[in-house]
């Protein structure tokens, strides 16, 4: 699940929508809405993604947060090392070998230590 879709889950559900009928108020399948939501789909294009903020009636902040998660959101992310060390080349592929593996807990710990890194 990705950033993005787990709120537009969570909009959805407060709400008090099945996915059925906001796939259909947004003309789009059930299987995509739900894939986008999973992070089974890559993210949404930049019509679909306004219009559901639309849908949803978010404004200034409420929208600009949901364009931070689509930041954060790609499921395919990779990562360019090209003229860094070896090291950072092994911390992405251990990373990318492991990040499976990891539990909830550590995926918070190590969230929370690069947001530290890069507020400094």
């Amino acid at each position: 699940m990705t950033p993005f879709g787990k709120r537009v889950r969570e909009l959805r559900q407060q709400r008090g929508l099945t996915l059925k009928k906001m796939a259909q108020d947004l003309e789009i399948s059930s299987a995509y809405l739900s894939a986008l939501e999973h992070g089974y789909r890559g993210l949404p294009s930049a019509a679909l993604f306004v219009q559901i903020c639309e849908y949803f009636g978010l404004i200034w902040d409420d929208f600009e947060a949901m364009q931070k998660l689509i930041d954060l959101s790609n499921p395919q992310a990779s990562v360019d090392t090209r003229g860094m060390s070896a090291g950072h080349t092994e911390l992405a592929n251990e990373f990318a070998r492991n990040i499976g593996a990891m539990t909830a807990v550590e995926v918070g710990e190590l969230l929370q230590a690069l947001r530290k890194k890069k507020r400094a």
